[in-house]
This record gives structure tokens, C-alpha cells and sequence, in this order.
């Protein structure tokens, strides 16, 4: 049972599940607002049925075949949304001489540059940090305790006159390191707190996403109003307007003088 309970990671599954459905809730959300604000079409259905479809291989329903991997080589954050396209266009044609469209200038595009930046160096960096080291602990601990379990049960089988304290010792000893190695595991949810890390590292994966996907358009007027865009990303990493402007400031000086910067991009986590 111990194998199998460390093979499963109920405490990664249950934040696996968790995740899934706090994200099949906002599309649920997306669609009411749809229906409410005017008539679907074709491409709104094709576009929500791509979340959905990628949402649910992101996470798909436990054992049923399709469990994730609970002990993978490295971190890989998770991913739940279609891969996001943009077609570019002439840039000389649209940027030439243009102070200002569509809520997008200069100087907003080189912020949202600069926050890219930043996400990439000290968030999603920090993350996949954090989430390796969780995930190597939890394979030492994994694979520890059946093993010191299996060592326990064997040595209280030896208990008997002929072989001494010794048996008895060493079925002590294991027994009570499986019982802290277990605890630690399962008491401390570490399967948990990695699941945590990749699932916050495929956040900041989205917005990394998200922003690189619109600046690939360099047809200003095509793209998401840049006012409206701006404040989104602002809300997406806990910052107000004025503090996302000063990050993306104090990221390019540090660049330019060659030091690193300080400062995550986001507040929340």
C-alpha cells in the first residue's frame, strides 16, 4: 500500500485536480460572457473547444491510464492552452512615422518587452529552480520509504533468540526512519508543493506567452487594445500600471549596466 500510495501522489493529484477545475470554471465563465454579450461564432466555438481540449491533456482525469508522470526527469511547466499563433505583417509599413495606435506606442511595446524579460530571468527561472529541487526530494522519499518499510518488516522477522539484539535494532532503526521518511512525505505534501511550482511555472509560461504572441503582430491595429492589454498584464501579476512601467524601467538600466535585477515581475506568488 505504501508503494502504491507513493506511485499515486494523492496529494498531487488532488492539486492537479484542483487546477482543473479552477480553469475549466473560467472557461465556463468566458462562454456565459460570450452568450450573454452577443451571438457565437464558428471561430468562438473552434477557439473554446481548443482550450478545452488542451486544458483537459494538461490535466487529464487520474488513474485512468492517462495519469501525469508523478516523477518526471526535470520540472516542465504545465501547459493548458492551444499553442498561440499571430501572423506578422510588413513592420516598415505599419511602424513608419506612427506616433500611436490602437493604445499602443514606442514606449509601451519596449515595457512589455522588458517585462518578458524579467519573467524569463527571475520568475519562471525561480520556479523551475524551486520545483526540481521539491521534485528530487520527493523521488529520495518516494523510493525511501518502501524501501526502509521493507527493511523494518524483514528485520522483525529475525527476532528470536539465535540472532541476538541485533534484529531487533535494526528493525527499531528502519522502522522509525520509515515512519519520519513517511510523514515528512505525505504530512509535509511535498508531491503538493511540487505540482505548485510547475503549475505556477506554466503561469508565468502564459503570460510570457501571451505578451511575446502579441508583439509578434506588428500590425499595431490588429493587435488587443494596448491600454487594455497593459492593465491586463498588470492584473495578471498583481501590479498596479505604475509599478509595471517602473519595473520595466529599472530592468532596463539593470541590463544596461550589466547588473542583475532585484525585483520579481510578480506580486502575487
Amino acid at each position: 500500500m505504501l508503494v502504491l500510495m507513493n506511485k499515486i501522489q494523492p496529494s498531487q493529484l488532488v492539486e492537479e485536480q484542483r487546477n482543473a477545475t479552477r480553469l475549466f470554471k473560467k472557461i465556463q465563465r468566458q462562454i456565459e460572457t460570450l452568450l450573454a454579450t452577443g451571438s457565437p461564432s464558428k471561430e468562438d466555438v473552434k477557439d473554446t473547444m481548443e482550450k478545452v481540449l488542451a486544458l483537459d491533456k494538461a490535466y487529464p482525469l487520474p488513474l485512468l491510464g492517462v495519469m501525469l508522470e508523478k516523477f518526471p526527469e526535470s520540472l516542465e511547466p504545465t501547459v493548458w492552452w492551444p499553442k498561440m499563433q499571430s501572423q506578422k505583417t510588413n513592420k516598415e509599413k505599419y511602424f513608419k512615422g506612427k506616433v500611436e495606435s490602437n493604445g499602443w506606442t514606442e514606449e509601451l511595446e519596449m515595457e512589455m518587452r522588458e517585462v518578458v524579460e524579467v519573467i524569463k530571468r527571475k520568475d519562471s527561472e525561480d520556479y523551475e529552480r524551486l520545483g526540481n529541487k521539491a521534485l528530487k526530494m520527493n523521488k529520495v522519499l518516494a523510493a525511501s520509504g518502501p524501501i526502509l518499510t521493507g527493511i523494518a518488516a524483514l528485520g522483525s522477522s529475525f527476532m528470536d533468540s539465535s540472532n541476538g539484539p541485533w534484529a531487533a535494532i535494526v528493525a527499531a532503526a528502519a522502522g522509525a526512519l520509515a515512519s519520519a521518511v513517511n510523514t515528512l512525505e505525505h504530512g509535509g505534501q511535498v508531491g503538493m508543493v511540487f505540482e505548485m511550482y510547475r503549475n505556477n511555472a506554466g503561469f508565468f509560461k502564459h503570460v510570457q506567452e501571451s505578451i511575446e504572441s502579441t508583439l509578434s503582430e506588428n500590425d499595431w491595429d490588429k493587435r488587443e487594445n494596448g491600454e487594455l492589454f497593459e492593465m491586463k498584464v498588470a492584473l495578471q501579476l498583481g501590479r498596479s500600471l505604475s509599478t509595471l512601467r517602473y519595473l520595466a524601467k529599472k530592468s532596463s538600466y539593470s541590463r544596461v549596466e550589466g547588473s542583475p535585477i532585484d525585483e520579481f515581475a510578480s506580486k502575487l506568488f
